[in-house]
Order: C-alpha cells, then sequence, then structure tokens
C-alpha cells in the first residue's frame, strides 16, 4: 500500500498527537502539524511539515489541509474559558469540503452519551458527573456530535477516550460501540488504533469507545 501521502494533525504537539505523528511516520506517511509556536517544539522530523497558525483561524486550517489526505484531530482545550470544540470541527468540515477531503477521524471522551449507548451504571454515573460540573464543555462536545450526524459527505469517525494514561507501553485494546470497556489507555495505544483505522471503514459514520 502507498502511505506516502500527506496527514493533517490537529493537536499534534498534544499527549496523544505527537504519538500519532510517530506511528504515522513509521508507517510511511508524511505528516503536516499545525503550531501556534513552532519555535517551541522540542523534536523536528524531516517527514513532519509544520504550518503555524491557529485552529479558530479558518486561513491557518486551509494552510495545513492542502495537499492531504487525511485529517486527524486530537485538539484539547482547557474545561475552562470558551468552548470551541464544535466551531473547530465545523471549520475543518468546510474546509476539507473545499479540497476533496473525506476521511476524518477525531477524539472525544467517554462521558459523551449518544443515541443507542448502553452504559453501565458506573459510567452513566461518571457521564453525569461531567454534565454537572463541565455543563459547557459537555455542551459543545454534543454539539460537535450533532453536526458529524448530519455530516455524511465525510467519512468521519470519532473515538470516545477514557483517561488517557502517558506511556510508551502497549496492551490489548479494547473495543465497544455502546460502553466504555475499560478505564484508561496509554496514548501509545490510542496512536495506534488511529493510524491503524485511516483505511479501515470499520467505523466511518461511528463513534466507538476504546480502552484496555
Amino acid at each position: 500500500m502507498d502511505n506516502s501521502y500527506k496527514i493533517a494533525i490537529i493537536g499534534g504537539t498534544g499527549k496523544v498527537g505527537r504519538h500519532i505523528a510517530t506511528h504515522a511516520i513509521q508507517k510511511g506517511y508524511h505528516v503536516r502539524m499545525l503550531n501556534r509556536n513552532p519555535e517551541r517544539l522540542l523534536y523536528t522530523n524531516e517527514k513532519i511539515e509544520i504550518v503555524k497558525g491557529q485552529v479558530q483561524d479558518i486561513d491557518s486550517i486551509r494552510e495545513l489541509l492542502k495537499d492531504c489526505k487525511i485529517v486527524i484531530n486530537t485538539f484539547g482545550q482547557p474545561t475552562k474559558g470558551e468552548q470551541i470544540y464544535s466551531k473547530v470541527t465545523k471549520t475543518i468540515f468546510a474546509v476539507m469540503n473545499e479540497l476533496n477531503i473525506n476521511r476524518y477521524i477525531g477524539v472525544s471522551g467517554g462521558s459523551l452519551t449518544i443515541n443507542n449507548d448502553k452504559k453501565s451504571i458506573l459510567n452513566r454515573f461518571g457521564a453525569k458527573m461531567f454534565e454537572v460540573f463541565l455543563p459547557k464543555m459537555m455542551q459543545d462536545k454534543k454539539s460537535e456530535w450533532e453536526f458529524l450526524l448530519n455530516s455524511k459527505q465525510i467519512e468521519w469517525t470519532l473515538i470516545r477516550l477514557p483517561f488517557v494514561k502517558d506511556s510508551l507501553k502497549s496492551y490489548q485494546i479494547k473495543e465497544n460501540l455502546t460502553d466504555m470497556p475499560g478505564t484508561k489507555i496509554t496514548n501509545q495505544d490510542v496512536a495506534t488504533f488511529i493510524i491503524d483505522h485511516i483505511n479501515n471503514p470499520q467505523y466511518i459514520h461511528k463513534a466507538p469507545f476504546i480502552s484496555h
């Protein structure tokens, strides 16, 4: 398989994004990442192209996505301040449509509850706590989900994550469409799962839970 095409990564210098970039390069992809302060990057690679800009700026997104075939969004914002998950996703999709890019993989939290979920009592309680203590963030995540449901022209996947542990170790990854099967996962395994599903249609227009 020819993996020489470019992948755009939003959030590429974050907790998960940097591992995604590494895995993508190992699989033969070229990577383009958006970064607000490229001069602060601690690592470089000839297959990583850095675009200076911000996720809220549509021109930055256009520059990032130019010549790319895949968009991976692991953008994470602080729980405080204006919630912009849904706005960022809408901007990304608008540019993807302009440039005829049709594969998108994003991430969200396991606290996001959607139709057909069959969460355990413990997981339902955890989701309710997020809604009580972080209502604006959860409302924005739900808005993003509603937007995705109405975006059938793009082959999107939204991966729902538990607590992400910073580790280079790999474990068996459990997958489930209706409930979170575990309580944590390593960022190494999140990256592996995402890269392995770039060309896998299994979860197109779906939001799987993954964990250990």
